[in-house]
């Protein structure tokens, strides 16, 4: 059930009409059932894994809580990370790590052929269970009370507007306002649909209509070169922030007319000006889960020079692992860890004393995180360096290979770029908070805004059965 589909909206209109007449006391089951039934409406076996890690750490939280000794607390601790984990890598890794082994020993000479599982990756697995997994580790650390109340965990743990694609919540924020759940009032319904409807535009009007010509490319790697293969990569990276941002929005949007209030996963991140500050701005919520549960516990930066470095890197590679099954999510990985561990390394040892100016450093930061997307969007490793390839290649006229494409294709490729300066002049004028300024000041201003997005989803919108959210496959 995709939030851009008409089905969705008959479910949360229904669950909407519910929610306002239940008692307070009762929303809670409501909401349990509604995210239940929304994950089942993927495959509902997968219910399953789901309800089998909320009890492994419902119960697990309980008996941390109540150990004094700081081993037995350990003790339980590696059993929800055993567990949760152990289910990740069966689920998502497992595959991946038979095909290293086999093609490992192959260089030696041995075949091996250990044998492939025939498994279908559960929506939003890797979402879940970090979230689930954050749960455990605030009650371990002593900063989030054991919650007695099954059902309210298991919704924490469900919520069906984040649940396949975050953010990822941590207890503080999340626990307590599904514990007091608020009634809805006109105030969060019209924040909530104004979310929402920017949400929609980014994914069906932007992201939607880039994907058709990204897709072009990436997929018929032999087949382009040079300027096309630029234009594709430029084109994903504004795919891919359109689609997750506006999942996000969509998400938070659903929430907050419900009166809940989800954390802010995405700010502007391709005016950032190193790639350390992209990872501030870019999915905020996995950032800080690592920052605080891989990062921290490994010393963070409260270690020698060299040894924080090794720390920030192996940060960013465990996050290109989370990311996929592949080791072109791997390179993506070391991509970003290299880079953030030279600007951190250059940060103190002055390895590079001038001044940049910020333009040349946006500049900069955008190429690097375009060319770690093309890893990211390669189909495997092999496309990726034919892409890389191709990308340095000028001697095919541009031109030639724009008019292979149909008419469909053709215009879809012409207004991809129209719609990315509109998307970066509103995003711009959000950060300088002009838009807010205008938005809020003036009524004539807003209601056309409103009709404008409107009018843009409904004409230039993208709406077809194939259109999933790419981080439903993490």
């Amino acid at each position: 059930m995709l939030f851009n589909s008409f089905t969705f909206l008959l479910f949360f209109g229904v669950i909407l009409i519910l929610y306002y007449y239940v008692p307070k006391r009762y929303k809670w089951i409501l909401l349990l059932t509604a995210s239940y039934y929304f994950y089942m409406s993927w495959r509902w076996e997968y219910i399953f894994l789901i309800i089998l890690s909320t009890v492994i750490d419902y119960v697990v939280a309980q008996q941390i809580e109540k150990s004094s000794e700081a081993g037995r607390k350990k003790i339980w601790l590696g059993v929800s990370l055993v567990s949760n984990l152990g289910l990740l890598f069966y689920f998502k890794y497992y595959n991946f790590f038979i095909d290293s082994v086999n093609e490992g020993v192959s260089l030696f000479g041995v075949d091996l052929a250990l044998p492939f599982a025939e498994i279908i990756l559960p929506v939003g697995i890797s979402f879940y269970t970090f979230q689930t997994l954050s749960y455990t580790l605030e009650v371990y650390y002593g900063r989030q009370p054991a919650e007695k109340h099954f059902g309210k965990f298991a919704l924490f743990v469900s919520y069906f507007p984040q649940l396949v694609a975050g953010p990822i919540e941590r207890p503080q924020n999340l626990l307590h306002q599904l514990d007091n759940p608020q009634p809805i009032v006109p105030e969060n319904v019209i924040k909530g649909l104004r979310l929402f409807i920017w949400g929609l535009f980014k994914k069906v009007v932007v992201a939607d209509r880039l994907a058709y010509f990204v897709d072009i490319v990436y997929n018929n790697p032999d087949s382009y070169h040079g300027l096309s293969v630029i234009i594709a990569t430029v084109f994903f990276a504004f795919q891919i922030y359109c689609d997750f941002s506006g999942y996000s929005d969509m998400a938070i949007g659903v929430a907050k007319i419900m009166g809940v209030d989800l954390m802010k996963n995405f700010r502007t991140p391709y005016f950032s000006t190193s790639v350390k500050e992209f990872w501030s701005r870019w999915h905020i919520s996995l950032s800080t889960w690592f920052r605080d549960y891989v990062y921290i516990p490994l010393g963070g930066n409260k270690v020698t020079v060299n040894r924080w470095a090794i720390n920030l890197f192996i940060t960013f590679l465990v996050s290109g692992v989370w990311h996929g099954a592949s080791w072109t999510f791997v390179i993506w990985g070391f991509i970003h860890g290299l880079i953030s561990t030279l600007e951190a390394l250059n940060s103190k040892r002055k390895f590079i004393s001038f001044s940049v100016p910020p333009v040349l450093s946006t500049v900069w930061t955008f190429s690097v995180v375009c060319f770690a997307w093309l890893f990211f969007r390669a189909n495997n490793m092999q496309e990726a360096f034919t892409l890389i390839g191709n990308m340095f290649n000028f001697s095919y006229n541009f031109l030639d290979e724009v008019s292979a494409l149909n008419g469909a294709n053709q215009y879809n490729l012409a207004v991809g770029f129209p719609l990315i300066m509109l998307l970066l002049l509103l995003e711009k004028g959000q950060e300088l908070r002009l838009v807010q300024h205008y938005f809020h000041s003036y009524k004539p201003v807003r209601f056309a805004c409103y009709i404008s997005l409107i009018v843009l989803i409904a004409f230039f919108g993208v709406f077809v059965a194939q259109s999933n959210f790419i981080y439903f496959q993490f």
